[in-house]
């Protein structure tokens, strides 16, 4: 008998996992598919507190975001590192005064930082100069941090497995019994077996299909409304210098980001679309790709043909229904549905951010303590797998040392990925043709046996597209030799 089953491999879902191992629950997770193979994976990619939240008066949910932007930082400082954000003003949109009221909040609402504030910039000046539109004169600057949301994902799910949790890839939860004192679940592999768990408590943190579950365990949904809204992402290639990103204003009220991209690339998002299609076939639309082009090309000098979208990705938010007449003014907070009665406890999951899933993770649990005895909080302090380090440039300059023979850009991408478990992955190796087949680029057998045997991958697209952003950067040919190499290992992923 486990004390709790959660129910989605996507952040909230790992978030939960890991904390309540760590407190001393037995605990299994079960998703679908990949971890972070859906939500989790199509974010703008950044921990912050949400600028633009502040117009909503959300003021408690930016509060506590940027707290957390503070806590991350310092837990998984290899897959998360500040940024800075230019945001240019646009005569006739919001006036200048409000956005400097905006962000000296924005500076001081979270209490103690260790970020750079804000200030004004001058936008006819490099690195802006001739990458902006010539009307832009003036703009302003402030600190956030960008995230890998996939790996973040894949961290907890490791930190939550090494704690004694049983993390189900590519399982699924197809039935579901109540009991007075327990939940009988059957769960279903890929490969058509199934297995009967039995858990004291259910945690719904199914995202998208959080009523799917509800309905599965209950016979009804939850009493919460959902509202599922789409957000799309392009990606082109870079459209300018520096390490900086960009938040443009739109005359819809929408804000759209430009972010230095996988060193080669311009992320560019999101949009707010209503979706009632198939969950399991989440595209962008024509619609979406013409926004963002829209959108940015706006404020580019150079604006943003069709064909220079290299990439793609879109994602549907779980979002609590505040009967906002806005997709984009919908809470993004999160909200609990805990149902206790005619049974074991079922606690579903609305909404979130995953800047704040942390905090999530310990509310959720402060929902179940009546019912699950456990420990005290614990992951404030936590560093995540990889991030044991005090500064990242520094662990880079030891890393160059003790492996002299990598290449900078090469080292750089482990560094960045793996933080300080790169030994894990390097092996016994003193030369890269000691890191077994080559693959392209950087990638080595050495690595993909790493991410088979410690990060839960099963698949070619875990690999490439989400423990990694590879597949932006290797030939198409790839894929099938990675998938090749999969095969020979027989299923044999212990």
């Amino acid at each position: 008998m486990q004390d709790l089953l959660v129910i989605g491999g996507g952040i909230n879902g790992v978030g939960i996992a890991r904390d309540a191992a760590g407190r001393g629950l037995s605990v299994t997770l079960c998703e679908k598919d990949d971890l972070a193979s859906h939500t989790s994976s199509a974010s703008t990619k950044l921990v912050h507190g949400g600028l633009r939240y502040l117009e909503q008066y959300e003021f408690r949910l930016v509060a506590e975001a940027l707290r957390e932007r503070e806590v991350l930082l310092k837990a998984a400082p290899h897959i998360i590192w500040p940024l800075r954000f230019v945001l240019p003003h646009d005569k006739g949109l919001r006036p200048g005064w409000m956005l400097r009221i905006g962000l000296a909040l924005y500076d001081t609402i979270g209490g103690r930082r260790s970020l750079p504030g804000s200030r004004g910039v001058d936008l006819t000046k490099p690195p802006h100069r001739g990458v902006l539109q010539d009307r832009l004169t003036r703009g302003f600057e402030y600190s956030d941090c960008w995230v890998e949301d996939a790996r973040l994902v894949v961290l907890c799910a490791m930190d939550a497995r090494d704690r004694g949790a049983q993390i189900l890839t590519r399982t699924e939860c197809v039935a579901l019994e109540r009991h007075p004192s327990h939940w009988r679940a059957t769960l279903r592999s890929a490969d058509g077996t199934t297995r009967n768990v039995e858990a004291r408590a259910l945690v719904n943190a199914a995202g998208p299909w959080v009523d799917a579950v509800a309905r599965n365990a209950l016979g009804t949904g939850t009493p919460a409304r959902l509202r599922l809204v789409k957000g799309s992402h392009i990606i082109v290639p870079r459209k300018f210098p520096g390490e900086h990103a960009y938040i443009f204003q739109n005359g819809d009220g929408r804000v759209v980001f430009a972010i230095p991209y996988e060193r080669d690339f311009t992320l560019i998002g999101t949009t707010d679309q209503l979706f009632e299609g198939d969950l399991d076939s989440v595209r962008i639309s024509r619609e979406e790709r013409d926004y963002l082009r829209e959108a940015a090309g706006e404020y580019f000098k150079s604006g943003i043909s069709d064909n220079e979208i290299v990439s793609a990705y879109a994602g549907v938010r779980p979002l609590y229904d505040d009967s906002s007449a806005k997709n984009s003014t919908v809470t993004r907070d999160y909200v609990f549905e805990l149902e206790t009665q005619g049974g074991a406890p079922i606690l579903s999951v609305y909404g979130g951010k995953i800047t704040t899933f942390r905090k999530l993770a310990e509310h959720a649990l402060g929902k179940l303590a009546p019912h699950l005895p456990m420990g005290p909080k614990w992951t404030r302090d936590a560093p995540l797998p990889g991030g044991e380090m005090e500064d990242f440039a520094d662990f880079l300059q030891r890393a160059g040392e003790r492996y002299a023979w990598i290449p900078p850009d090469m080292l750089l991408r482990l560094a960045r990925a793996y933080g300080t478990r790169i030994d894990r992955v390097i092996g016994t190796a003193d030369g890269l043709d000691r890191l077994g087949d080559h693959f392209g680029g950087d990638l080595y057998e050495a690595e993909l046996g790493y991410l088979v045997k410690e990060e839960f991958a099963r698949m070619p697209e875990d690999i490439l597209w989400r423990r990694s952003k590879l597949g932006l950067h290797l030939p198409a040919e790839t894929e099938r030799r990675v998938a090749d190499w999969l095969d020979k290992q027989g299923g044999d992923f212990a």
